[in-house]
């Protein structure tokens, strides 16, 4: 991992050196990469995976069935957006 050097500027206040060093930071995505791993998620395991894949195959059927037989149509499984 690299540091971020920031120096202060002759003249410069602290809130402007200090407003420089976050948008460095946040360019550098440490934030990001320290806050992805903040919470540990393990891994599923094989079963789990292919249960999954199963359930998403089915589902994807039964959507392309409503929407072959006209009951639904595409834009009814489009996602809603939230507040």
């Amino acid at each position: 991992m690299s540091t971020i050097d920031i120096k202060r500027k002759k003249g410069e206040s602290f809130d402007a050196m200090f407003r420089r060093f976050s948008k460095r930071v946040q360019q550098s995505g440490k934030v990001l990469n320290v806050r992805s791993g903040r919470f540990f998620a393990k891994t599923p395991t094989k079963n789990k995976r292919k249960e999954s894949k199963l359930r998403g195959q089915v589902i994807g059927a039964k959507r392309q069935y409503l929407i072959r037989t006209g009951k639904m149509s595409p834009a009814d499984f489009k996602p809603k957006h939230r507040r």
